[in-house]
């Protein structure tokens, strides 16, 4: 494809990763009015969520594993269509458990998106090439991150209310499917599909009763209790299954494991796992910080996230550029890292007090550092592998940070949850006044409650937040060690690994042990 061909099917494509990325960010500052609104809790809070990352999660590698057999125009359509159907769901929810349920509904879309884009881009440029374009994905990432609270903010404090959050993004979905439908064209290799329908259900469920234990303990049952047990026990042993089922049974499993013989492979995908419990853990607590402990409006929670983002924005368009220009790539995931671990750092020195400058230039820290990683991390694995293997490559990449970001937002929500019922529970009784545990560990409408009451979820809110910063720190940490220890292969110059003449692989083609030059062959 010539350049102009794939902007014009890119542009498509971006649109569909606005419409995934907007899904989450625009409904960010809704949420503390939607769990008031819907009369919920902290853990409602948290599910909401969850709810759609471990959708997202657990569909990635299926849709990845399917654009390896099936149209990838067709998945990336289908995927938009389950979107918007979610989106409706969630727009017209009654109560907290069908909004809960719908934001299931769009996280098996956004699931699709955000794989098949990757599967996609691989599809129709090589990987040094791909830095460019993975510049532009930062770019679409970091406007949907910017424009998502603010936009998510304003549609709040307007008539339309928090409801309106769910119908913002149907107008870009419906774009994505019309230019898709117009532009991009893909040859479909036909050839015997077999679906891993097995394996596909035990890693939803092993993932899924771990994510429920974690965010349920502490609350609804005691962290050593015969409930915890059982589901631990059952989470484990289905994953067991899961993995045993991928590696001897399938025949084409969801997430071939053959992939992680490869160091690079295995070493970003724990990354991967890192960097999601440490950017979705501890970020999207976030809008709490400002509202709650703060007393903003979402509309003004909404301009204090360009810190990040604009971080982002910046280190993901001019990593990707140099990315492409040289070939090089492990340094700006190092420094990337340096920066994550620094910014998480410091924000863990915040509560209730801290001047909103500092803030604002510590998730600045987090930004740049996260958009020199995120893309990055998917770069170097795509190109250690081989075409026919690049859906499921790429989607293990996407499910492991997904999977990582679940496992943070659950735990460090669980965290949040815990530590402010005790602080409002020990400053309530201190105050004298009788409180119950639904109203330590609700999300209260500060505008309603006393002055005294106010300050003391404030504080508490503060404090906690900034505690949950501090837990996600060491799993960075764990990512920055992946890091140094991958082996930097300079990026092919085309799509198919098999068609890389060995003056150009360099150290590519000797890592993979070739001795003598390989015949090109034509891109299928």
């Amino acid at each position: 494809m010539t350049h102009r061909e794939v902007l014009e099917a890119l542009s498509g494509l971006l649109l569909a990763m606005f419409v995934a990325m907007l899904s989450s960010t625009v409904v960010t500052n809704a949420l503390p009015r939607i769990v008031t609104d819907l009369e919920g809790s902290q853990s409602g809070y948290t599910w909401v969520v969850v709810a759609t990352l471990l959708a997202m999660t657990a569909t990635t590698p299926i849709w990845g594993k399917l654009a390896d057999l099936f149209s990838k125009k067709l998945l990336v359509q289908s995927a938009l269509v389950i979107f918007t159907a979610g989106s409706l769901v969630c727009a017209f929810a009654p109560s907290m458990g069908v909004l809960i349920g719908g934001r299931v509904i769009q996280g098996l879309g956004v699931g699709g998106l955000t794989a098949l884009v990757q599967v996609v881009i691989a599809s129709m440029v090589s990987p040094r090439e791909r830095g460019r374009y993975s510049g532009y994905i930062g770019a679409v990432f970091g406007l949907a991150t910017v424009s998502g609270p603010l936009i998510g903010g304003l549609v709040v404090d307007s008539p339309l209310g928090w409801r309106g959050c769910f119908f913002v993004g149907m107008p870009f979905a419906l774009a994505a499917f019309v230019v898709l439908q117009r532009k991009l064209h893909l040859p479909v290799v036909k050839r015997e599909v077999h679906i891993d329908f097995l394996g596909a259900t035990l890693i939803v469920g092993g993932v899924s009763l771990l994510l429920i234990w974690v965010s349920l303990a502490g609350s609804s049952f005691a962290w050593a209790s015969t409930t915890t047990a059982v589901l631990v026990t059952a989470g484990v042993l289905t994953i067991a299954a899961a993995l045993y089922v991928e590696a001897k049974v399938a025949v084409e499993p969801i997430i071939p494991l053959r992939l992680f013989k490869d160091r690079t492979t295995a070493l970003a995908t724990t990354a991967s796992v890192m960097v999601g419990i440490a950017m979705f853990g501890a970020t999207v607590y976030l809008s709490q910080y400002f509202q709650l402990a703060r007393g903003m409006s979402p509309t003004e929670a909404g301009l204090m996230s360009v810190a990040m983002v604009g971080g982002l924005l910046v280190s993901s368009v001019v990593s990707g550029r140099i990315i492409s220009n040289t070939g090089i790539w492990k340094r700006w995931l190092v420094g990337g890292l340096v920066l994550v671990v620094a910014g998480l750092a410091l924000l863990g020195s915040i509560d209730a007090d801290t001047p909103l400058p500092v803030v604002g230039l510590f998730m600045a820290l987090v930004g740049l550092g996260l958009g020199a990683t995120m893309q990055n991390l998917v770069l170097a694995v795509q190109n250690n592998t081989k075409l026919e293997d690049m859906g499921a490559a790429s989607s293990v990449v996407a499910f492991f940070r997904s999977l990582g970001g679940s496992i943070g937002v659950s735990a460090l929500g669980a965290v949040l949850s815990t530590q402010v019922a005790d602080t409002v529970r020990s400053g309530l009784a201190a105050m004298g006044i009788t409180e119950t545990s639904h109203q330590s560990s609700s999300i209260p409408d500060l505008a309603a409650l006393p002055a005294p009451v106010r300050d003391l979820y404030e504080h508490a809110f503060g404090t906690a937040i900034g505690h949950i910063f501090l837990i996600a720190v060491p799993f960075a940490i764990l990512a920055l060690v992946c890091v140094l220890f991958i082996k930097e292969v300079p990026l092919r110059t085309t799509i198919d690994d098999r068609d890389e003449p060995v003056e150009a692989a360099g150290d590519a083609v000797g890592e993979r042990g070739a001795t003598v030059p390989v015949p090109a062959r034509g891109v299928r």
